[in-house]
């Protein structure tokens, strides 16, 4: 199952990098450094409203959806979030607006939310659906809403910035695509629910186990938010929008390639538990662990080693520069963080103990603020990216020891080393190449970087990526072969 999703995930993931640099390309020259900082801003706050209502029911749907049996066992499950879901909206929707209209802000900071906030209860109703056809194993569906609703999203938010929206824009398009979308996907969801009831004890186990992942992601967004707003006090919304620039384009990286293996491997570790135990499940383990290894390594080492052509082809020359500064730790707090969300914290979620997973984030929740009250007023953007670095490797160390006395994951090590190895001779190389600028240089950089990890990783057989080709072509010589 988890390979199979990997591969069939892969377009929906291309697709995805593609947009986020080119949303970055685009924004970072159609909005001026203060409205990309606004945007910024708007977006955490945006994120933090939608996790802290919606995302206990979407984590629901993800891992109890392969516990349910068809009949009135899977409709109640679908009754008991949606209806929930929708009462949820009647809520939020008021609630967001009153509070938005109380609070002082500037004008035009409070169109830019208000266009986020309205989004959320889109995006969770297509998000339910997302979840549910990861869950069933329907990997295309998952992948065209995706495609889409990316694709989508960015045409529109281009579309209101050459119309003057402002920060608002990208988040114009964030929540007008996934309404595009549910007049397609929705129907039918619904008609799964028509026949089952709201069950309140099934509720109550959904909110137990939801509700502290919600809360830990609520964490993971201070940790990821809490630089912006305070390089917004200390600093300006100038500096927060070179800081979310350079963010930006080395988390998106890293960001998609875990989103890609961890679209797969969620519901190929629960279908594993469920069905096949903990051998199986931690056989599957190792085997995801070892793929994680084998693509995010070099990729948080690429875009470490390419920061300064990366920034000078993808952002805007006025947050060019500082943005530079930043992304190379950045690149390795996605890393870090991508380890902890797809992986290491995956033990919390198979063994249904979510509040320990709240527990473990607390740890680098609260080390980030501290450190960025420290090091922002002293080293500016870089201080900012130091905190965030410092804070993920404290969350990753907490959640791997936690962890293990949940369900102890598998750590390939050796795959780990060899790994590394071949990441330490991509970048020796790639350091020795001239620094041309721009395109030029990233293409070279990215080329022959990606020729010596390819060689070493094979040489070495990390992940076993060698026995992996020797047996392609074998079976391939086999088809071949006259009958």
């Amino acid at each position: 199952m988890f390979w199979r999703g990997v591969w069939g995930y892969l377009p929906a993931n291309i697709v995805q990098g593609v947009v986020g640099f080119g949303a970055i390309w685009v924004f970072t020259r159609l909005l001026s450094a203060d409205d990309f900082g606004r945007y910024a801003l708007a977006f955490s706050i945006t994120i933090l409203a939608h996790v802290l209502v919606f995302s206990w029911l979407e984590a629901a749907m993800a891992r109890y959806w392969a516990a349910q049996t068809p009949g009135q066992s899977m409709a109640a499950h679908f009754a008991s979030l949606y209806r929930t879901t929708f009462i949820l909206i009647a809520l939020f929707v008021p609630v967001a607006g009153i509070t938005l209209w109380l609070v002082p802000l500037d004008p035009v900071f409070k169109i830019a939310i208000g266009a986020g906030l309205l989004g959320c209860p889109v995006r969770c109703l297509t998000k339910l659906a997302q979840e549910r056809y990861r869950a069933a194993g329907e990997v295309s569906r998952s992948a065209l809403l995706d495609i889409a609703t990316t694709i989508g999203g960015l045409a529109i938010g281009v579309g209101f910035a050459l119309g003057g929206a402002g920060g608002a824009a990208p988040l114009i398009g964030l929540g007008l695509a996934p309404l595009c979308a549910l007049p397609f996907i929705l129907p039918g969801e619904l008609r799964q629910a028509r026949a089952g009831v709201v069950e309140v004890a099934r509720l109550k186990t959904y909110a137990a186990y939801g509700y502290p992942i919600a809360a830990s992601l609520t964490l993971a967004l201070v940790l990821a938010s809490t630089d912006r707003f305070l390089l917004a006090i200390f600093m300006d919304e100038a500096a927060v929008g070179a800081y979310h620039a350079g963010y930006s384009i080395a988390n998106r990286t890293l960001d998609v390639l875990f989103l890609w293996l961890g679209a797969a491997g969620q519901p190929a570790l629960v279908m594993a538990l469920e069905r096949g135990g903990l051998d199986r499940l931690k056989e599957a383990a190792k085997e995801q662990a070892s793929t994680f290894f084998l693509i995010g390594i070099p990729a948080a080492a690429g875009v470490a080693l390419v920061a300064r052509p990366l920034a000078e082809v993808m952002i805007g020359p006025d947050l060019r520069d500082a943005a530079t500064l930043v992304t190379p730790w950045i690149a390795l707090s996605a890393l870090l963080y991508g380890m902890t969300a797809y992986y290491f914290g995956q033990a919390f979620t198979l063994g249904q103990k979510t509040r320990l997973l709240l527990v473990a984030m607390i740890i680098p929740a609260v080390a980030n603020v501290l450190l960025n009250l420290v090091l922002i007023p002293r080293f500016g953007l870089v201080g900012a990216a130091w905190s965030t670095a410092i804070s993920f490797g404290l969350g990753m160390l907490a959640t791997l020891a936690m962890g293990r006395k949940v369900i102890p994951l598998p750590i390939p090590w050796d795959c780990l080393i060899r790994c590394l190895i071949a990441a330490g001779l991509m970048s020796l190389v790639v350091w020795t190449l001239p620094p041309i600028g721009g395109f030029p240089e990233l293409m070279l950089d990215a080329t022959v970087g990606a020729l010596v990890y390819g060689a070493a990783a094979v040489t070495m057989n990390a992940a076993g990526v060698r026995d992996l080709i020797l047996r392609l072509v074998a079976q391939a010589r086999q088809r071949r072969a006259p009958a």
